[in-house]
């Protein structure tokens, strides 16, 4: 048989990857501090006998695009965005340590700061508590502050802290819940230069026409490989009759 059957088949493979990445990208336009991941192809030579020709498409560990995403100003004061670089500390649901850029935080039942996706935000000394019935404040810095009832502004407690790091980007592993770890898996230290935006949100940084531009190529792409896989099945027969003709 061909090889270029298999060679084909491979390309039609990572074509179909690289459709499912993309409509994740697409399913996730409207979430709060997305980035969107890049699909990422190499060709691995043909080894064996005849003349290095061919080459296999093999997909390797998909890329992240860390470029900041549109910042929408919401008004809300537990809504805080990123500027520029750096991330939100928070711990995931084993326990461990990840790190976020949505920034819809809220109070939980418990009276921790969390986002509002349930994951709990980390401070410089561990989990921000917040007094019941209290007005919430956040400061650029990620100081967290509460006021009284009926007090004014001078009746100022501080809660704590949140933690805000700027590692390296390649030091980032992204995990299947869409959080991001360190690639060591040790804690990454808090950075001082980090600022937040309050009462805004960063909008997911995926830009839909290009998606769905990419969504078009890789399905075209698919169609190219299983055109070559047809043609070769059809040389096979052509062959094969020849064959028995002799």
């Amino acid at each position: 048989m061909d090889r270029v059957l298999y060679i084909a088949m491979t390309g039609a493979r990572e074509a179909t990857r690289r459709q499912a990445l993309v409509a994740h990208n697409l399913a996730n336009v409207d979430s709060t501090g997305f980035k969107q991941q890049l699909a990422v192809f190499r060709a691995l030579p043909v080894v064996g006998e005849g003349a290095r020709t061919r080459a296999f498409v093999l997909e390797t560990t998909p890329a992240t695009d860390f470029s900041p995403g549109p910042v929408r100003h919401t008004g809300r004061p537990l809504d805080v965005a990123v500027r520029g670089s750096g991330f939100i500390a928070v711990q995931d649901v084993g326990g461990g340590e990840a790190y976020t850029r949505a920034g819809a935080l809220e109070v939980g039942p418990n009276g921790l700061i969390q986002t509002v996706t349930g994951h709990i935000v980390l401070g410089d000394g561990g989990p921000i508590a917040v007094p019941p019935e209290q007005e919430v404040a956040i400061a650029a810095d990620g100081t967290v502050s509460t006021i009284p009832p009926g007090e004014n502004r001078t009746a100022v407690a501080i809660a704590g802290r949140i933690r805000l790091v700027n590692p390296p980007e390649a030091h980032l592993v992204r995990g299947e819940d869409g959080l991001f770890r360190s690639h060591t898996g040790t804690p990454i230290p808090a950075d001082a230069n980090v600022r937040l935006t309050v009462g805004a949100l960063e909008a997911s940084n995926v830009n839909p026409a290009e998606a769905l531009v990419q969504m078009i190529s890789a399905s075209r792409q698919f169609e190219l490989q299983m055109r070559l896989i047809r043609s070769a099945d059809e040389n096979a027969r052509a062959a094969d009759k020849l064959i028995a003709r002799v």
